[in-house]
């Protein structure tokens, strides 16, 4: 059974980012955690990684939908 919460470090490892920027994720919101215990370390639960993987596809589809729709049929697509 796969464990419920996560540590920044398996996000990190996950994501194949720093450590810093999974920091900045969890601060700006853009990623939701938890703080547990005395020293505060951070926990993403799993669905919420998820959540964020799949958000991030869609903005993609979306950004590259939009990108395509404001061309012409004869302009290369980029």
């Amino acid at each position: 059974m796969a464990p419920r919460f996560l540590l920044l470090a398996d996000v990190v490892e996950q994501l194949n980012i720093s450590m810093a920027q999974a920091r900045a994720l969890v601060r700006s919101g853009e990623l939701p955690a938890i703080q547990i215990g005395g020293r505060g370390q951070w926990r993403v639960e799993a669905s919420e990684l998820e959540a964020y993987i799949a958000r991030k596809y869609e903005e993609n589809r979306e950004r590259i939908a939009a990108e395509q729709s404001g061309r012409t049929e004869s302009e290369p697509f980029r």
